[in-house]
């Protein structure tokens, strides 16, 4: 055979290899090799997890694992693993999965309604990779509160209810400041000077504001209560708020999941500076998570002369207000008859 002839034999031979190459490659990169996936469910890779996590989380819904690895080691993703969440889909190749496992793309964090900083740092802690603990911990540094003028007892108003966007790898601290700094543009140039208005700091309005939201579910009450609950601070009257009784109560306690439907004169006699009959002035703390219409609220007050309101009972959810104790005492004696009819205890 001439050399020539040889020369193309093996060209040919070279170039049927190079396509049956290309041909395993591909099917390897580009045919489907994810199937069982829940679709609404994330994969989560953790700081410390490696490339054998990542392949053990995924083994039980690829198809074909070791086709996984190869394409994963030819584009180097074996080396550079990324933590986060990751969306995935049923049909998904080898190229796709890669390409998905390297988006780590924002999640949507909620929280609102926390009773305490305990339970929001929970709250936040099931929607990212952070624990509650850790969480914990940085919310309650001591020198973060104390550089930025917050207490332990008070360091809840600084989260606002709302939705905010973060990476699911997000560390606690640029959680806290982020949220924190949310805070400081919340408290813009309008709303420092309805709080000096009200001689009232931010902290103090997000205080009250708690409590004018655990006393009224009704947003379109709310600054009417609140309009209350100042004119007794004005005249040096206790806010007598039981909202702060059931707080105080719960904290006693240490139970927190307990639900108190009616507030009895034994609640009134619990040394605690969040007992608001026997203690003048705000407690050293919110009651609640209070959200932004409630701060708003506060800081634009109903203008009236009330002094008393309770529990309506013509109008549920609502309260009847009175200018003098006769006749708050009357509004009063109407709805505990109605709670004893009920057998509300």
């Amino acid at each position: 055979m001439k050399v020539k002839n040889i020369i193309t034999l093996i060209a040919v031979l070279g170039a049927f290899g190079l396509l049956g190459y290309l041909y395993i490659w591909y099917g390897k990169a580009f045919n489907s090799n994810l199937e069982g996936w829940n679709e609404k469910e994330y994969i989560y890779v953790a700081e410390t997890d490696n490339f054998e996590k990542v392949v053990s989380m995924l083994s039980p819904y690829l198809k074909d694992v070791e086709s996984f690895k190869t394409i994963a080691e030819q584009r180097n993703y074996d080396a550079l693993v990324i933590n986060g969440r990751f969306q995935l889909r049923n049909g998904m190749n080898n190229y796709d999965i890669i390409q998905a496992l390297r988006d780590n793309k924002p999640t949507r964090v909620t929280f609102n309604n926390q009773e305490r900083i305990e339970n929001l740092a929970g709250r936040i802690s099931s929607q990212i990779e952070a624990d509650s603990l850790a969480l914990l911990e940085t919310f309650l540094n001591k020198k973060f509160l104390s550089d930025n003028g917050f207490t332990q007892e008070n360091a809840l108003v600084i989260f606002l209810p709302d939705t905010y966007e973060f990476y699911w790898n997000v560390s606690p601290i640029k959680l806290r400041n982020k949220l924190q700094s949310e805070y400081v543009r919340f408290w813009n140039e309008e709303r420092l000077a309805k709080a000096k208005a009200i001689g009232l700091t931010p902290i103090e309005v997000s205080i009250l504001a708690s409590i004018v939201q655990k006393e009224t579910v009704k947003a379109d009450e709310r600054p009417k209560v609140a309009g209350a609950y100042l004119n007794r601070l004005k005249i040096g009257m206790p806010l007598q708020a039981d909202p702060t009784l059931v707080y105080a109560h719960k904290l006693h306690t240490g139970d927190f999941e307990q639900k108190i439907y009616r507030v009895y004169n034994k609640h009134k006699e619990l040394d605690s500076p969040y007992n608001t009959y026997r203690n003048a002035g705000l407690p050293p703390g919110p009651i609640a998570m209070s959200d932004k219409t409630s701060i708003d609220a506060v800081l634009n007050p109903e203008e009236h002369d009330y002094i008393y309101f309770c529990a309506s009972v013509d109008r549920p959810g609502y309260h009847e207000f009175a200018r003098t104790l006769a006749q708050h005492n009357a509004n009063s004696a109407r709805y505990h008859n109605y709670l004893n009819q009920a057998g509300i205890r």
